[in-house]
């Protein structure tokens, strides 16, 4: 799908739940327009802060198991973790001021 480093059902707890590093997740679908449209906003952000914050994205056509454990209803659907615990978690496309304003308050 893009530049952003996919994370499975498998090895989710290791890339984020025990992560040194906060970390964001995009969950994603190919059949998702939305998701499309907020895929070089993620990979801008990336580029910008991804000394700070690992970026992750997860398709959720493949991967079942955690998007029904952590609650992801809807598509796009992003979730920081800082520490292993949940910190923020929306739904929808956003805009990138809006996902800056959000990484600014994790860091």
């Amino acid at each position: 799908m893009s530049a952003i480093p996919a994370v499975t059902d498998s090895n989710f707890d290791a890339l984020v739940l025990k992560s040194s590093k906060p970390v964001l997740v995009d969950y994603w679908a190919d059949w998702c327009s939305p998701c499309k449209q907020l895929t070089p906003i993620i990979e801008e952000l990336a580029e910008e802060y991804g000394d700070r914050i690992t970026f992750l994205a997860m398709d959720t056509n493949e991967n079942t198991q955690i998007p029904n454990r952590q609650g992801v209803l809807g598509l796009p659907t992003i979730q920081i973790f800082v520490g292993g615990e949940l910190v923020q978690s929306f739904q929808g496309g956003k805009t990138k001021s809006a996902l800056i304003k959000v990484l600014t308050d994790v860091l």
